[in-house]
């Protein structure tokens, strides 16, 4: 039979087209063989070029043959193959338009192009298939083969470059089916074969997407095309069906096929989410799965769907329920075990909050889940908390206004507004009438007996208590009747009504009497007509005296329904919406609150290591500090000492943020908006630290440089500050500071004003304003160069003559003030001498000349105290402030004045000694230049200019040593006055002064190291006994200063410094912390155990303290093998039972100091040195102390080996259920990452630790009831075989920094013995590392106590460990 006259089924599979089928069903005549081929295919090119692509029809059995021949014909040919079947399809797709169009189409030419479109479709697909196939396995040989040469194979494998290829084929097939093709089937319905055919390229989908993620994107957008176009939407079912049935166990081996799907998924779903919705059933297994890609996918699927599909009030219920369940996944899965998964999350509900897509419901859930993930481990998960939470802010549906102590009080307002009304309804309610309706049920089975009996007997004439008078109206008989009933008179209403029935037979009701009705129905329907009337609701609101209102009143009732109804729904409206009101302002302040809860959260990620958190924290606190939350400004200035980060991008953050803050105001004007920038940075000084001021100092000298503070800034601050605009004082003074902080980015500013300045601050004037002089002095002193002078700069330092007016009102100022006793006057008189001693020629004159008139007035005042009249024998008394103001103005000039000479003087020497030296090189003949050999090669090596300068030095040292506190000099004049105060706390008792006394002392002890050395001893008794807190942490600033000028003098000493990190006052705790952190990383104090007493700060009551030791920690943890090497020490020292803390405690320290050891050999040394010291512990809490240790360590196979080594030092101890548990949680640890070869050492170490155990177990009750007897064995086979091992780890420790070994090893020969004492009364262990006895950290010094050995500071060596 002609093919033509045939119909073309399309096979499930190609053999089938090789079976006769039905009826007219076309079937493959020849396969060709490999040899004919090339020609059959000419042959077929010939035929398209006459007949066009129905030339198919007679030549489908070379298609079919090459088909069949695939893998070993030859490159060329397919590749021939390939591009003809393109052209013929292509060539199709261009006709078939206008044959679908054709109306006069037979039915035998629509049969002909429906074949012809079968096969060609057919073929191509198949084709498609084939390529495909080959590509992989290609593929697959690449990867064992490796990278090189890799296009090169593929190309000699297929001729071509297949990659290229492939998506013109797509692209082909695609633009076929957007045709209206249905036509050509009957009933315009294509049959579901063809659809799995054209689409063969769809089904195929699912290998691509395995092998070739990156094909996700066109691949989603042709079956999107088909989906949405062709209404092809069961191809979305089917891709979906196949990736859903998918192992998520093999998904979880094939990362490449995975991430293929989940791209595929998450495009598709961006598309397409209607269509995909109804499929998503299907891959909900995929969330239980272990591949966290498919899980990612699915979850970006449902948000879409919530975002495109389930967004908007008008839901139904069916559609609102599927949201509500896509959200509860959501939610629960920001709970996921991955990391991944729970940011994914928090970046959908990012989303979708930004397009306002959560319902109001949800809010508060959706921002507790945020806030919980503050504290996930996953840097990347906390970074998309705080851009969610921002998102909250930013699209919050309540206010732009969030703070919760606003909104606290029109909740609670309307809170009881609306209680009121509440209150008031129920009222309304329960004393409303009740329904006259529901009182006659209520009453008519009495009243039917009443009238039962009433109407069987004849009632006799005195039963009626009154009878109708002649003037009553109907209605006033009603009325009587209607209270009666009311009453539950229902014998008086009866015998009333049959009266008025008498009285009143014209008149209604009494007139309708039906006489068919019995008696007692007519009586029962009369009653009921008249007590169910309209004016019964009125009779409670009328007087009941006022019986001739009753007519008007029974009108005003017919009107009143009319009129209450309205009335009733207004209030209950007015009600629901109080009811909505106090809703929303409970959300609002609901949420308030939950943001003020994260800020506390988030202000503590401030200083994380990763920068990209740190700026997402700084973003956050400028977005919540512009919705007005309070706490917002805690973070924004929190964030100021990032100003000195080392990260380029964090220090830019910070900037921006000020920039955002601050430089951009809302204003009409340019005056109007300084006005507004120049309050908001005033806020910022109220009540701000040094460091803060430092902080923000820079932030506006950065401005400055960049000219980003426009001029109407400095002028209005000029004109605040000169008071030509009305302002406070604190804003004066503000204006000041800010001038100073401008100054130091353009010295200009305030150098070119400069008698403008001292007209403001230091003019006289009463009473003096010493803040704002304090202030102005500061501002001027930013117009000098603070520091030492370089050897590159050959012009001499900025300064100014002695006689300057700025110098004169200083020193007026400082005197005149020095008699009053003002508490600002201390804090100025030190900014002034500094300032004298950085700008004035020759400070130490005028400093001289400020001491003698201030010693002179309290000369003074001393004579006046003691009068003529007075006893001779009573000495005179000086006020305390005067004393105090002197010795702490001498303080000041002292330190100065060694400032001056080690800065300025050296400087100044230096710089002239170099010019000196280019002068005499300019004069020099050339010849001269030759004439020293050892001259040449003394420059050359740098030792003239190294000698010159140790020269100079020496020269200021002896200065210091010999002048400045000796002889005749005016500072020694202060020392026996200075040295009387401190040596007698009991007679000058004043706190202040006591203060102010021990810091001069730290002062004058720092210019000469003879004069420190004498008041050492001093210095540290006060330090011990002083009872002031604040004496005591001055002298702890001031002996950490003393310990980096003469550290040789300090060092023997360092117990005493220790010791204060115990101290019972938080303000002197945390001196200490500070004092010893710089000590320690500057090197300048030797780390020996007792920095344990650091590590006790980690556990301080007071945050700032505990964030201080963390900080000390971490920045040690960088210097080399610190923190590894004071282990054992702390771990002895903090485990003592005696100077030791608890044991909770002591978890949470070691579990931060074990978190710096990182590095494998580390762990595994700490590990057989941890077990080694079960041998030297004697208490059982020791013994839960070290195994706690090593549970916390980052365990590998080869710290296991090490475990299993000294097994026998811990052994014993495993009795303890908190140290078996310690071990077994190690065991825990070490089989999540094993690899199989290391289980078996694993299990090997869980059977010993079991065994011993139980054993354990088992001694414990032989020794309950043998009274000790079992414990003699173990303790003898310890002993024996313990001996050597321990010697030998005593040996090994040589790795820590352990002073004095030859104790250590007398220790270790001494500890087998111990053993066999009695166990009451143990003795205490002393480890190796304990320096220091009990009488070194005794508060008690006396001469003899006076250490007097000084060793320079260097790190102790191992070698002297070693002998």
């Amino acid at each position: 039979m002609s093919p033509q006259l045939c119909e073309f089924h399309l096979p499930l599979t190609p053999e089938e087209l090789l079976k006769s089928g039905g009826v007219n069903q076309y079937v493959v005549q020849e396969v060709l063989s490999v040899r004919n081929l090339p020609s059959q295919l000419k042959a077929f090119q010939a035929a398209f070029r006459s007949q066009g692509p129905l030339a198919m029809l007679e030549h489908f059995d070379t298609v079919y043959s090459i088909l069949h021949h695939f893998r070993s014909i030859d490159p060329g040919l397919k590749e021939d193959a390939l591009e003809f079947l393109i052209k013929v399809v292509s060539r199709h797709t261009q006709e078939l338009p206008a044959v679908l169009d054709d109306a006069t189409l037979s039915v035998s030419d629509r049969s002909a192009h429906l074949n012809a479109l079968k096969m060609n479709c057919y073929a191509l697909v198949r084709l498609l298939e084939s390529f495909e196939t080959m590509t992989t396995q290609t593929n697959l040989v690449d990867l064992d083969l490796g990278g090189k040469g890799k296009k090169a194979r593929a190309k000699s494998a297929h001729g071509f470059d297949w990659e290229e290829e492939r998506q013109p084929i797509l692209q082909l097939l695609t633009q076929l089916l957007q045709l209206d093709i249905r036509h050509l089937w009957n009933h315009s319905i294509i049959e579901e074969e063809f659809v799995s055919t054209s689409t063969g390229a769809t089904v195929k989908i699912i290998q691509m997407l395995q092998h070739f993620e990156h094909l996700a994107p066109v691949l989603v957008a042709a079956v999107s095309l088909w989906a949405t176009d062709y209404g092809m939407k069961s191809i979305v079912g089917e891709i979906v069906r196949e990736i859903g049935q998918k192992c998520p166990q093999e998904l979880s081996r094939d990362p490449t096929g995975a991430k293929g799907f989940a791209a595929f998924l998450t495009e598709l779903a961006e598309r397409i989410p209607a269509i995909l919705m109804s499929s998503m059933c299907i891959l909900l297994d995929h969330l239980d799965g272990e591949n966290y890609m498919m899980r990612n996918a699915v979850l970006a699927a449902m948000a879409e769907m919530i975002l495109q599909v389930l967004n908007g009030d008008q839901l139904e219920e069916a559609a609102r329920d599927t949201r509500d369940q896509f959200l509860d996944t959501l939610q629960a899965h920001g709970h996921d075990v991955n990391s991944f998964v729970r940011s994914r999350v928090l970046q959908l509900f990012t989303r979708i909050v930004q397009q306002k897509a959560l319902p109001l419901t949800r809010f508060q859930a959706v921002v507790a889940l945020a806030v919980g993930r503050l504290a996930d481990k996953s840097v990347l998960v906390c970074k998309n908390a705080i851009q969610l939470l921002a998102s909250f802010l930013t699209n919050n549906p309540f206010s732009c206004k969030l703070s919760d102590t606003d909104l606290a009080g029109p909740l609670q307002k309307e809170t009881q507004k609306l209680q009121e009304m509440r209150a008031q309804r129920k009222t309304a309610v329960a004393s409303a009438v009740l329904d006259p309706e529901e009182e006659w049920e209520a009453m008519l089975p009495e009243l039917k007996s009443t009238l039962q009996q009433l109407l069987t007997p004849p009632q006799e004439e005195e039963e009626i208590p009154e009878k109708i008078a002649t003037t009553e109206t109907t209605e006033e008989v009603k009325g009587r009747i209607r209270q009666l009933l009311a009453k539950a008179s229902y014998k008086q209403a009866i015998i009333l009504t049959r009266e008025a029935l008498s009285h009143f037979q014209e008149s209604e009701p009494f007139n309708h009497m039906d006489p068919e009705e019995s008696e007692e129905t007519r009586f029962l329907n009369l009653l009921g007509t008249i007590f169910k009337g309209p004016s019964a609701s009125t009779q409670e609101k009328s007087p009941p005296a006022s019986a001739e209102n009753m007519g008007p009143g029974q009108t005003d009732y017919k009107d009143n329904p009319s009129v209450s109804e309205p009335e009733k729904s207004k209030g209950k409206d007015e009600l629901v919406k109080q009811e909505m009101l106090v809703q929303y302002l409970q959300d609002a302040y609901n949420f308030s609150l939950k943001i003020t809860e994260a800020i506390g959260i988030i202000s503590k990620m401030m200083y994380e290591n990763t920068t990209t958190v740190v700026q997402e924290v700084i973003e956050f606190f400028v977005m919540a500090f512009q919705f007005g939350v309070p706490q917002a400004l805690f973070g924004v200035r929190r964030m100021l000492p990032l100003i000195w980060s080392k990260e380029p991008g964090i220090r830019e953050a910070v900037l921006n943020a000020y920039r955002q803050l601050y430089l951009n105001p809302k204003g009409d004007s340019a005056r109007a908006k300084a006005q507004v920038l120049i309050q908001n940075l005033s806020l910022l000084l109220v009540d701000a630290s040094v460091g803060t001021i430092q902080c923000l100092e820079e932030i506006i000298c950065e401005f400055v440089q960049k000219d980003e503070l426009k001029p109407a800034v400095t002028q209005l601050l000029w004109e605040r500050a000169t008071e030509k605009v009305p302002c406070s004082p604190l804003e004066r003074c503000s204006s000041v500071m800010l001038l100073g902080m401008m100054s130091r980015g353009k010295p200009e500013i305030v150098g070119s004003n400069l008698d403008t300045l001292v007209s403001i601050g230091l003019e006289e004037k009463f009473p003096q304003d010493y803040r704002l002089a304090q202030q102005v002095c500061l501002a001027i002193a930013n117009i000098s160069d603070r520091r030492k002078p370089s050897l590159g700069k050959r012009h001499p330092p900025f300064r100014l003559p002695q006689e300057h007016r700025l110098f004169e009102r200083l020193q007026e100022m400082v005197t005149k003030g020095f008699v009053h006793p003002d508490p600002l006057w201390i804090p100025f008189k030190e900014v002034a001498v500094t300032l004298i001693y950085q700008l004035a020629e020759g400070p130490e004159v005028v400093c001289a000349q400020i001491l003698q008139r201030c010693a002179k007035q309290a000369l003074e005042k001393l004579v006046e105290k003691s009068t003529p009249q007075g006893d001779p024998r009573e000495t005179p008394m000086l006020p305390t402030f005067l004393l105090m103001n002197l010795l702490s103005l001498a303080g000041d000039v002292a330190l100065q004045q060694l400032v001056h000479l080690e800065r300025a003087v050296s400087g100044e020497l230096c710089r002239r000694r170099v010019l000196r030296e280019e002068r005499e090189n300019k004069t020099k003949e050339p010849k001269e230049k030759n004439t020293s050999t050892e001259t040449t090669m003394e420059e050359e090596m740098g030792l003239v200019g190294a000698t010159a300068d140790d020269t100079e030095a020496e020269l200021i040292r002896n200065i210091c040593e010999m002048e400045l506190l000796g002889g005749e000099q005016m500072l020694a004049a202060f020392v026996p006055l200075l040295l009387k105060v401190c040596n007698n706390p009991g007679l000058y008792s004043n706190p202040e002064l006591c203060a102010a006394a021990s810091l001069t002392l730290g002062k004058f002890c720092m210019i000469s190291a003879t004069f420190c050395d004498s008041q050492l001893r001093l210095l540290f008794t006060m330090l011990e006994k002083s009872s002031l807190p604040i004496l005591r942490s001055n002298i702890m600033i001031a002996t950490g200063d003393l310990a980096i000028r003469f550290p040789n003098l300090v060092d023997p000493w360092t117990p005493h410094l220790y010791a204060r990190l115990r101290d019972p006052a938080q303000q002197v705790r945390k001196t200490a912390g500070l004092v010893m952190t710089h000590l320690i990383l500057k090197d300048m104090v030797k780390v020996k155990g007792q920095v344990s007493e650091m590590a006790v700060l980690l556990i301080d009551p007071v945050p700032q303290i505990a964030a201080l030791a963390k900080n000390f920690f971490n920045e040690l943890s960088h210097k080399g093998n610190a923190i590894y090497n004071l282990l054992p020490d702390i771990i002895s020292r903090l485990s003592d039972p005696e100077g030791g803390v608890k044991e909770e405690p002591f978890h949470t320290i070691m579990k931060q100091l074990l978190s710096y050891i990182t590095k494998d050999k580390q762990t595994e040394s700490l590990v057989e040195k941890l077990c080694q010291r079960f041998r030297t512990a004697r208490t059982e809490r020791q013994y839960r102390d070290l195994a706690y240790c090593v549970s916390q360590l980052p365990l590998t196979e080869r710290g296991l080996r090490k475990m299993l080594d000294n097994f026998e030092c811990f052994g014993d101890k495993l009795s303890d259920e908190s140290v078996f548990g310690a071990f077994l949680s190690v065991v825990g640890k070490l089989r999540r990452g094993a690899k199989p070869e290391g289980k078996a050492v694993i299990d090997e170490f869980e059977q010993k630790l079991r065994a011993c155990h139980t054993r354990g177990l088992d001694a414990i009750e032989e020794l309950e009831i043998g009274q000790g007897d079992s414990q003699k064995t173990p303790a003898a086979k310890k002993q024996s075989s313990g001996r050597h091992q321990h010697l030998a780890s005593a040996a090994s420790d040589n790795d820590f920094v352990t002073p004095e070994p030859r104790r250590t090893a007398r220790t270790a020969r001494r500890q087998p013995n111990t053993q066999q004492r009695v166990r009451k009364k143990k003795p205490k262990i002393v480890f190796s590392s304990d320096e220091s006895s009990e009488e070194e950290l005794s508060a008690e010094m006396t001469e003899d106590e006076t250490p007097k050995k000084t060793t320079p500071i260097r790190r102790a060596s191992s070698r002297k460990h070693r002998s």
